[in-house]
């Protein structure tokens, strides 16, 4: 059961503040207590907490509730991505080999299977860059649902399993007479609360089926794609482009209609459903000059999950190395066969035959906390894990906590993370603590990365439209959080570092639960917006 958390009313904001801050009410502490004592948060008898510390010397500056364990919502990553950076290092790169498990005749046949080794590599080659960084947008496809939309990059999701069935190709396999494996034994697979979303060491394009509808002409079809395009799926319903100036109306289903999940990728003839919101079988309508209401965009993108990771990867890398020239016995779609693996300890580099190496994590540290990646969260949760031996959420969370409380000092009573590694729904955690993770971290040689992973407020990642007007915006690195259920804000919630106006370097949290009501996506927006409000005054007091 969640635990209800007491709030505390912010009529008296102004006085607490002061007493807080260990002085007198000044023009600072009025303007922040105006702000959290906005109708919005008196009505919702909201929860706030605040802390404010010197990170150079740990001095606390401000504090308003410190020690109130607060739902964190996605600030929850700051925990799980930190301590993936310090456990296995920024420069880590993940390894997807391709092994032979059998032998090559003259021919060029292989005798046997080829199997993939999965590494937990989030993006396997999908946002690579050719200058070696890595690709987002501040409107990511794993939000594309979330969003009513999304801008998707250009870079292709199929790249990784295109470059090993080269290479497997280069190392003269042309025919494989067995079948090919996903060897997804890294850790064990699990699923987190949020979305109820399948965590598995085995990804291609984040593991979601992309689906874009674009406007022709009016009484014409509109033009509908997918990616990434494999044998295992397809995409069926009718479309049409509208007059413009009218309303679009279309869903993306997998199992059922306005369903997300699609758990049919090992059967032959699987497909999503594009349609209206009526019925399956209703057209789904899209007008001319269409714009996606959030993002602004000129596309209507939604995705569908894929819940079978290890066979819809079977099945693309299959596609690839027919592409490249090698042809597999076996049915290109059908369930990822496990019984086939050898024994995990029994691979050999002799009978290495390809290899793809992702982009170093701290590349992918930023995509994870600039654009607030779940499933990224949840595998830094499990690579930290694996350094001490963890293959199970359970165990990682252990070795997470651990880590915190033993390694780096951090109160144990100050946070509370029972079920995965990206925040919501049941993550918590004080305001102090938050804050003295952020202090900790800045003493450490990973300090820079971990801060430029940070989205810059009002500038980039999920917080480029959020403060805009803020001065000092561009000196506020943040890591944001919301927790939305049945229609209201439990967690809007920020926490980071700046560079404040004095040259004081800051680390800071700041949380608010219980925030109200959402009638509109704009009212989270609003929320976040005044807390960029309150942070811009700390920039400018300090």
């Amino acid at each position: 059961m969640r635990a209800r958390i007491l709030a505390v009313p912010l009529l008296v904001a102004s006085s607490f503040l002061a007493a807080s801050c260990g002085g007198g009410s000044n023009a600072s502490d009025d303007a922040i207590a105006q702000v959290m004592n906005k109708p919005r948060y008196t009505s919702a008898n909201s929860q706030w907490s605040m802390v404010v510390m010197d990170a150079i010397t740990g001095e606390t500056l401000y504090a308003l509730q410190p020690d109130t364990l607060s739902f964190t919502g996605s600030v929850r990553k700051l925990y799980s991505v930190g301590t993936a950076l310090n456990t296995i290092g920024a420069d880590h790169r993940f390894e997807t080999p391709v092994y032979r498990n059998g032998a090559v005749d003259a021919s060029g046949k292989l005798n046997g299977d080829l199997i993939v080794k999965a590494s937990g590599d989030l993006t396997f080659g999908g946002r690579q860059k050719p200058d070696g960084t890595i690709d987002f947008t501040d409107f990511d496809h794993n939000e594309a649902r979330a969003f009513d939309g999304a801008i998707l990059t250009p870079e292709d999701p199929l790249t990784a399993v295109n470059q090993l069935a080269q290479q497997v190709k280069a190392a003269g396999i042309t025919s494989v007479s067995g079948d090919v494996i996903v060897d997804d034994r890294l850790f064990d697979a699990f699923r987190v609360p949020n979305g109820n979303v399948l965590i598995s060491p085995m990804l291609i394009n984040e593991n979601v089926i992309d689906v874009t509808l674009a406007p022709t002409s009016a009484g014409q079809a509109a033009q509908l794609d997918w990616r990434p395009r494999t044998s295992a799926m397809t995409i069926k319903g009718t479309t049409l482009t509208t007059a413009a100036n009218t309303a679009a109306d279309i869903v993306t289903s997998g199992d059922a209609l306005d369903e997300g999940p699609l758990g049919c990728l090992a059967t032959p003839g699987c497909h999503g459903t594009i349609s209206g919101e009526a019925s399956l079988s209703a057209p789904a309508t899209i007008p001319v000059g269409y714009t996606s209401p959030l993002v602004g965009n000129a596309l209507y993108v939604s995705n569908l999950r894929v819940e079978d990771p290890p066979s819809f990867a079977r099945t693309a890398f299959i596609d690839a190395l027919t592409r490249a020239g090698v042809t597999v016995a076996a049915a290109a779609v059908q369930p990822n066969d496990r019984s086939r693996l050898p024994s995990a300890q029994s691979y050999a580099s002799a009978t290495q035959v390809a290899n793809f190496t992702s982009l170093p994590y701290s590349e992918i540290a930023k995509l994870i906390l600039k654009v607030s990646l779940n499933t990224g969260a949840n595998l830094s949760l499990m690579y930290q894990g694996l350094t001490k031996g963890a293959r199970t959420v359970d165990a990682a969370l252990v070795a997470e906590r651990q880590y915190l409380t033993g390694t780096l000092g951090i109160d144990g009573a100050g946070f509370d993370f029972p079920t995965n590694g990206s925040g919501s729904p049941d993550s918590r955690a004080t305001a102090r603590t938050t804050a003295n993770l952020l202090t900790v971290m800045s003493r450490l040689p990973i300090y820079p990365v971990y801060r430029d992973a940070l989205s810059i407020m009002g500038i980039d990642g999920s917080l480029a439209a959020i403060g805009k007007d803020v001065v000092g915006k561009e000196h506020i690195r943040v890591k944001s959080g919301a927790t939305v259920t049945g229609g209201q804000m439990i967690a809007m919630n920020m926490a980071g570092y700046m560079d404040a106006q004095s040259g004081r370097r800051l680390s800071y949290a700041l949380f608010v639960n219980n925030a109200g009501p959402v009638k509109a996506l704009t009212d989270t927006l609003d929320v976040f917006d005044d807390e960029a409000k309150i942070l811009g005054i700390v920039w400018a007091r300090y």
